[in-house]
């Protein structure tokens, strides 16, 4: 049964605020060379989310992260895009650490995570706007995908090796 602890929801806030806030500040920077195109930096706290808690912790961080994040910022209109991308690059981070996380890096699942975000974002926004022309954008952002997962990765790799989150594991042990 999954169990929502008091140190669970702790942790869960602490890196929601992280998230949210690390969004926010994120979004008063210039897009990299596209409209709404940015790192991700965020994501790093989703992504640990995934490895610490569990893949419902991330979905809820992110669900949280993006709808606070278009109330605060005013960027309601991009709250799909944002919302849906980040959904499916948490099923694609959870379904990978759950399978394969002794066998594959964190890094290796963040850029893949990534990618995902990238292609879906892309989907949506063509879907929305009726301009399938958009899709020839998607080696490009993909290839964003891979930068922005790399840093997303290695930062987040970073942040399990200093910092003492071992006292917050509630489902899984150390593993890293």
């Amino acid at each position: 049964m999954f169990r929502f602890s008091a140190k669970r929801i702790a942790l869960l806030g602490i890196l929601t605020a992280l998230a949210t806030i690390t969004f926010m500040i994120e979004g008063l920077f210039p897009p990299l060379f596209l409209p709404g195109a940015k790192m991700g930096i965020s994501n790093i706290f989703t992504l640990l989310a995934v490895i610490l808690l569990s893949p419902l912790d991330g979905l809820i961080l992110v669900a949280v992260r993006t709808t606070l994040g278009s109330l605060f910022t005013g960027g309601l209109s991009s709250w799909l895009y944002s919302f849906s991308a980040g959904v499916a690059s948490v099923i694609v981070s959870g379904l990978l650490v759950f399978l394969f996380f002794d066998k594959i890096s964190v890094v290796a699942i963040s850029v893949a995570a990534a990618v995902v975000h990238n292609a879906v974002q892309n989907t949506v926004f063509c879907l929305v706007t009726g301009t399938p022309e958009m899709f020839v954008y998607l080696p490009y952002l993909a290839l964003m995908g891979i930068v922005a997962g790399l840093i997303v990765g290695v930062a987040s790799v970073l942040l399990l090796k200093t910092l003492p989150f071992e006292k917050f594991l509630i489902n899984q042990k150390s593993r890293f």
